[in-house]
């Protein structure tokens, strides 16, 4: 279904006449692949995770591609990207920051605009802090933020019924149990989504969206924001770029990350969308699009 949908936006997007490329850029031991979309001054984008593909965020980067040269990325080990070895030495803060650069020393940018959203938002800020020369400006889409609040405030739980947490904790005990199937995988994620949106009709989306996800990438990154401290406050306390935080009033990562972030950042500007949770491209397209646009054409 997903490979259908792939070759459909391919489709509209030649009808747009927005331009479609990609690339497979060599790493240590891998490569990371990037699709651009688009022409103009470059744009980032990271996506949620860790351990997902970018398959979910084409629809944005095609968005953006339509003023902008947009570049969507698999993450080390996800997607179209390989890497020989899956442990805790290759999937590091790290690691994933120097493929950031290396894609920006492929294409020979001195510096371009970031959007990182959520897990993304975390690896953005984590660019700004050992880059903070080599970005334009910052845009935080319902960001996990710049430090280790996320894995002691986060509750998915709370969000879903009590039907809903009795079926995801059967479905976790299958797939913990061996059942890696499509099957298991989907009702585990329609069961999680929830979660994630403000509005029902889109979990089905998110559910399929959470099928792709890779547990051992995601545990072994977040092995590592832990050993590592992560925590890039000062960073944002000394970036004078421009910076737009953009989320939903609902948003599952509740409002204090956001707060906090735009306190911290001296050139910052903060929009809550309301009936909006963690997809403001899904749930509040008009909103997300109009903000992120303005924000771009100031720069």
């Amino acid at each position: 279904m997903i490979r259908w949908l792939c070759i459909l936006c391919i489709a509209f997007i030649s009808k747009l006449g927005i331009s479609q490329s990609a690339i497979d850029i060599p790493i240590e031991n891998g490569n990371i692949h990037v699709t651009t979309y688009g022409v103009g001054k470059p744009i980032l984008i990271i996506n949620g995770g860790p351990g997902m593909n970018s398959e979910g965020f084409a629809f944005l980067a095609q968005e953006l591609g339509k003023t902008h040269l947009a570049i969507l990325y698999d993450q080390r080990g996800t997607g179209q990207s390989t890497i020989s070895r899956v442990n805790s030495e290759t999937m590091t803060m790290d690691l994933m920051v120097s493929d950031i650069e290396a894609i920006r020393k492929y294409f020979g940018f001195k510096d371009w605009m970031v959007l990182g959203h959520s897990f993304g938002g975390m690896l953005a800020s984590y660019y700004l802090k050992k880059h903070p020369e080599r970005l334009s400006g910052l845009i935080l889409s319902g960001s996990g933020g710049f430090n280790l609040s996320i894995t002691r405030n986060l509750n998915l739980l709370s969000r879903l019924s009590e039907n809903e947490r009795d079926s995801l904790d059967y479905w976790n005990r299958q797939i913990s149990h061996g059942d890696t199937s499509y099957q298991a995988r989907y009702n585990r994620g329609k069961y999680l989504a929830p979660a994630y949106v403000y509005d029902k009709k889109h979990a089905p989306v998110i559910a399929e969206r959470l099928t792709q996800g890779n547990r051992t990438i995601n545990s072994l990154i977040w092995q590592n924001i832990r050993a590592i401290n992560f925590d890039c406050s000062e960073a944002y306390k000394n970036f004078e770029k421009p910076v737009l935080i953009i989320q939903g009033k609902q948003d599952v990562m509740g409002d204090n990350i956001a707060k906090e972030a735009y306190n911290l950042l001296p050139n910052s500007t903060l929009i809550f969308m309301d009936n909006c949770a963690h997809y403001g491209w899904l749930e509040q397209p008009i909103t997300y699009f109009s903000s992120i646009n303005q924000f771009l054409a100031t720069l």
